[in-house]
C-alpha cells in the first residue's frame, strides 16, 4: 500500500526525515509515535504529497509521488487519502452535512464510490454519522462551530471516510479528548475502517494509545535524523 525507500527531507539544511525503509500493508492499522520535533507532521506531509523529499522515493498504491505534478498530487490525495487533523480543520461557515460531503467536491472518484452504493451524498453522510453515534437530525444543518468538540471530531471522521479512500491518516486526533472519549473514538474508528478495508495511519505522541494497535513504530527509532532523541530517551 505504502512504500518509503531511502527517504530524506531537510529544511534549511537541517535534516528532518532520514528513513531507510518503511512499508505499510493494505488494511493495516499502524500507530506511529514520537515526541514533538521528531518529524511526525513532516512525514505526513510527505505521504500526502504536500512536501517533496530531496532524496528517496514514496510509492502509494503503486504510484510514485515524485512522478506526479503538483496538480496531479492534489488529485491523487483527494481521491485516495482521507485526513483527520488535530484541530479537525472543519469549515466553520458550512453545515455538518456540507463539511462531510466536501471531499466529493474535489474527487469525482470518491463521489462515484458513494453514489454506486447510496442514493445520495447526504444519505451516505447521515449513515456515517449514525455509525459514529450522531443520530440527532437537528445537528445536520447546524454550522460545525455550534457543535461540541466530540461532535466535531465525529464530523471530521465522517468527512475523511466518505467515499472510502484507501488510506486514512489521523494526525493527533485525540488530543482534545479525555480518556473515556479517546477509547470510544478509537473503537469507532477501527470499526469503520475495517468495514471498508481502509489502511489507517494514526500518529500521536500519546504512547498509551499504541496498545490498541496491532502494529506500532517509534518514529525516532526509524528516523536517523532523530538519533539524538533516541539517545535522550535512553538516558
Amino acid at each position: 500500500m505504502i512504500k518509503l525507500t531511502n527517504l530524506t527531507f531537510a529544511w534549511h539544511q537541517q535534516a528532518i526525515i532520514e528513513i531507510e525503509a518503511l512499508h505499510i500493508e493494505k488494511g493495516q492499522h499502524l500507530f506511529i509515535e514520537g515526541p514533538s520535533g521528531s518529524g511526525k507532521s513532516t512525514l505526513l506531509n510527505l505521504l500526502g504529497g504536500v512536501l517533496t523529499p530531496q532524496q528517496g522515493s514514496i510509492s502509494i498504491l503503486g504510484q510514485s509521488l515524485q512522478q506526479l505534478s503538483s496538480s496531479q498530487k492534489d488529485s491523487f490525495r483527494s481521491n485516495h487519502i482521507g485526513f483527520i487533523f488535530q484541530q479537525f480543520n472543519l469549515i466553520p461557515y458550512l453545515s455538518v452535512l456540507d463539511n462531510i460531503t466536501l471531499p466529493c467536491t474535489f474527487s469525482a472518484l470518491r463521489k462515484a464510490k458513494v453514489l454506486k452504493r447510496s442514493e445520495s451524498l447526504n444519505a451516505k453522510a447521515i449513515r456515517l454519522l449514525a455509525a459514529l453515534g450522531l443520530t440527532d437530525p437537528a445537528l445536520l444543518q447546524r454550522n460545525v462551530n455550534q457543535l461540541s468538540v466530540g461532535q466535531q471530531q465525529r464530523v471530521a471522521v465522517a468527512r475523511a471516510m466518505l467515499g472510502s479512500p484507501e488510506i486514512i491518516i489521523a494526525d493527533e486526533p485525540t488530543s482534545a479528548l479525555d480518556a473515556n472519549h479517546r477509547q470510544a473514538f478509537i473503537e469507532i474508528l477501527f470499526e469503520e475502517c475495517k468495514k471498508e478495508d481502509i489502511t489507517l495511519i494514526f500518529v500521536s505522541h500519546d504512547t498509551s494509545l499504541k496498545n490498541h494497535f496491532d502494529y506500532h513504530i517509534s518514529l525516532p527509532e526509524i528516523n536517523k535524523a532523530n538519533a539524538n532523541l533516541v539517545t535522550q530517551e535512553a538516558i
